[in-house]
């Protein structure tokens, strides 16, 4: 199915509004901007989170400490239940981007435990929880080496 099949359902698409066109058509004179200020000029408006020139919120509130975007991990997610897309038995990057439940990106591939597991797999990915691990391990799989747990300084 392409957008372009979708049919339209009545009463779910509007007439735009026809600004500034006379009185009578009930979006004239101001055009729905009511009388002067800030807000009825052309480009005007107020930014986000400005409150009138009282100190905003988020100024008031106090920052700490640093959190470095550099060292974050983002996971793709992949739950048990989908590895029934999968051609054979053994689950790694690869076989999850050839079956399309993952993307071929940079991203780490994590698996959870959502679903139900029919036959013996041989898991390779970079994490796998708690949950996943059972059902796997209760099947008759087998959870290979996945990447070392990072250190904790002491």
């Amino acid at each position: 199915m392409n957008l372009d099949n979708i049919p339209t359902i009545k009463g779910a698409t509007h007439p735009t509004k026809r600004l500034g066109r006379g009185e009578g058509s009930g979006h004239g004179k101001t055009s729905g901007k009511g009388h002067k200020g800030q807000k009825a000029r052309s480009g005007g408006g107020i930014r986000i989170g400005f409150e009138g020139g009282q100190m905003p919120l988020y100024r008031k509130l106090p920052r700490r400490g640093f959190n470095n975007k550099n060292f974050k991990v983002s996971y793709q997610l992949v739950n048990v239940g989908q590895l029934e897309k999968l051609a054979g038995d053994t689950v790694d990057r690869e076989s999850l981007i050839k079956a399309g439940l993952v993307r071929d990106n940079n991203q780490a591939v994590k698996l959870l435990g959502d679903g139900e597991v029919s036959k013996a797999y041989t898991i390779n990915v970079s994490k796998v929880s708690e949950s996943a691990k059972s059902k796997i391990e209760a099947a008759g799989g087998k959870i290979e080496a996945a990447p070392a747990e990072e250190k904790e300084d002491a």
